[in-house]
């Protein structure tokens, strides 16, 4: 599919570096390493300061910032702030803007990587261009108030600059001389800024393209276990844009989510507080509303040819659905009275009663579970 950029030109700065980037990691990188070799040092800063960097933007600029998911002292703030930086993705005023306008007008025109406008666009096209005129950045009004990240727009190329390509030459050096600082900033440098980058571009199409959706069918954002490896848990990403504010991604506790259990770290450590997560009972209902709408859309898709076998299929497994959202509802308001009475209740008699509450919910959860598998195990046609 073309672009959709009327007003569009070229963005040189970002184009230029994007692909000089590209190019020196599967060029210059390599045979850099084929003629001089790697030892365990530079093997091991590179992934030092992938995960630094890479964590800085899912906990930090998309969590943290974008989301307000949790709140976090100053240390851990600076320290993302400064490692953000360091995968030239933009100050993190810029890149939370564009991630929030993101969400409000996802699969639309005002969507800054809008995926229907082609693949490629969502991954990196719009960042090679630029319209005119640029999006205002009027919805970062509360992050203004934080002089850390102030301070990063402001000095945003340099701390760049010293931190993505100068402290891991500055340590290169200070590990084999001349030719450890080339090595480092050629791995630990370059070839470590184009991988954390495409980490983050695919988030913006693969995980709009390929998945389930598992939560909801309203936009093209999936669950995607494989690239929850790759993206430090921000592959669910179907979850993500039905409950934007949860601290997690992956939200079973067996999900691949870094990021989470690394937030979950901070907070025992006393440098973050305020995790949010969504209530458990908002999360089952919005499984059991998307697979209702799945098998009420797939028994009137006419073009599968359905047997009348799997039809029948089918229909029980939407049956069963049927009668464990009617559960849940009864479940929800049963709780809700009781949660009223035990305002007053004796904290012993109130844990009792939680426990309880805790009990039925993940019966109803594996009984959810039991029917989503009866309608994925059911082939798409006859």
């Amino acid at each position: 599919m073309p672009f959709k950029l009327p007003n569009a030109q070229i963005n040189w700065t970002n184009s230029a570096f994007l692909i000089g980037i590209a190019l020196l990691s599967i060029t210059v990188v390599p045979y850099h390493i084929w003629t001089n070799g790697i030892d365990a040092f530079q093997i091991a800063l590179f992934f030092v300061f992938f995960i630094a960097t890479g964590l800085s933007i899912t906990l930090g600029y998309h969590r943290l910032f974008a989301h307000k998911a949790f709140k976090a002292k100053w240390p851990v703030r600076l320290a993302t702030l400064l490692f953000g930086a360091a995968t030239f993705e933009n100050c993190v005023l810029a890149w939370t803007s564009d991630h929030r306008r993101h969400h409000k007008h996802v699969d639309h025109d005002d969507d800054p990587y809008d995926i229907s406008q082609g693949f490629w666009y969502a991954h990196i096209g719009w960042i090679l261009f630029k319209i005119t005129p640029e999006p205002p950045w009027d919805n970062v009004k509360d992050l203004r108030q934080d002089a850390l990240v102030m301070f990063q727009s402001k000095f945003y190329i340099p701390i760049a600059v010293a931190m993505g390509f100068g402290l891991p030459t500055l340590l290169g050096w200070l590990w084999a001389g001349p030719s450890g600082a080339l090595t480092a900033f050629l791995v630990a440098g370059v070839l470590r800024i184009f991988a954390v980058q495409q980490m983050t571009f695919f988030i913006n199409s693969l995980c709009h393209t390929i998945g389930e959706r598992p939560y909801s069918s309203r936009c093209s954002a999936r669950d995607s276990w494989f690239m929850a490896i790759f993206t430090f848990g921000e592959g669910y990403h179907n979850y993500h844009h039905e409950f934007q504010h949860d601290y997690r991604n992956g939200v079973k506790w067996w999900q691949w989510d870094p990021t989470k259990w690394s937030i979950w770290t901070l907070e025992k450590l006393g440098l973050v507080s305020d995790l949010r997560r969504v209530q458990e009972e908002k999360i089952i209902a919005a499984q059991l509303m998307e697979a209702r709408r799945r098998v009420q859309d797939t028994l009137a898709d006419k073009s599968l040819n359905l047997t009348a076998a799997r039809q029948e299929l089918i229909r029980a497994a939407g049956e069963r659905l049927d009668e464990l959202a009617e559960r849940w509802a009864v479940l929800k308001e049963h709780y809700r009275h009781r949660a009223e009475e035990l305002k007053e209740s004796a904290a012993e008699i109130k844990d009792q009663k939680l426990q309880e509450a805790r009990d039925a919910i993940e019966e109803m959860r594996r009984e959810v579970r039991a029917a989503l598998q009866l309608l994925d195990g059911l082939p798409a046609s006859a």
